[in-house]
């Protein structure tokens, strides 16, 4: 089981926190394959901890669906399926919308002064080639519309299905640099939608800005 030792581990987090978020990012990203077989013990080492966090933030990983365990003879990381993108991607797209929609009424400058920052450094990401980085930047740029929304139910939904659509995003956000400038270009045109206080434009443009990648992820994979 390939485990990278040069990695940087967060701060302040107990244990399970650590061990939790640290195998989450190396499923998101591909370090940990499709189908792998987890080891705890190995992990435990890689990570400084004992079994017992390592175990845990399994337990946690499996209830995400990012991993399966089966108690007595193996845990793996969870397969994913390419026909998931087709469902998952118009489910998110359709729930931005909306939060579009609704941000456009209530925006404040200061927020759409963030969502400008964010959409320079997702593509400052990008010309940089770090995928990883510029993932994170973009769910930062839809998170911020969503949190604007001020609807719980749009943000849990959201976030949910954001853990699975990671997995594909990071495939995605690695291609050539041509496949994602897009997304800066959409993303603009959702802030200047928005600084309209235009939610029909606003809603039009957050779903195009998910269906596009997910129809280039398709045909990727």
């Amino acid at each position: 089981m390939p485990i990278p030792t040069n990695f940087s581990s967060p701060i302040r987090m107990s244990a399970k926190e650590r061990a939790f978020s640290q195998i989450q990012r190396w499923i998101i990203e591909g370090t940990l394959q499709p189908g792998e077989k987890l080891i705890d013990a190995e992990l435990a080492e890689s990570l400084a901890v004992s079994r017992t966090p390592i175990r845990e933030a399994l337990q946690l990983l499996e209830v995400q669906g990012l991993v399966s365990m089966h108690p007595g003879k193996e845990t793996k990381v969870t397969n994913i399926e390419k026909d998931d993108i087709l469902k998952m991607y118009p489910t998110l797209a359709a729930l931005h919308a909306l939060a579009a929609e609704m941000s456009a009424k209530t925006i404040q400058s200061q927020q759409l002064e963030m969502l400008k920052e964010l959409n320079f450094q997702f593509s400052k990401a990008i010309e940089t080639a770090q995928p990883y980085q510029a993932m994170e930047f973009d769910e930062q740029f839809h998170n911020l519309i969503v949190d604007t929304s001020d609807n719980a139910y749009i943000a849990s939904f959201s976030a949910s299905l954001q853990i699975h659509i990671r997995r594909f995003k990071y495939v995605f956000l690695k291609q050539q640099v041509t496949a994602t400038v897009a997304s800066v270009q959409e993303h603009a045109a959702i802030i200047e939608a928005l600084e309209k206080h235009d939610g029909e434009a606003a809603s039009a443009m957050m779903k195009q800005n998910l269906i596009r990648p997910m129809n280039e992820l398709h045909a990727l994979i």
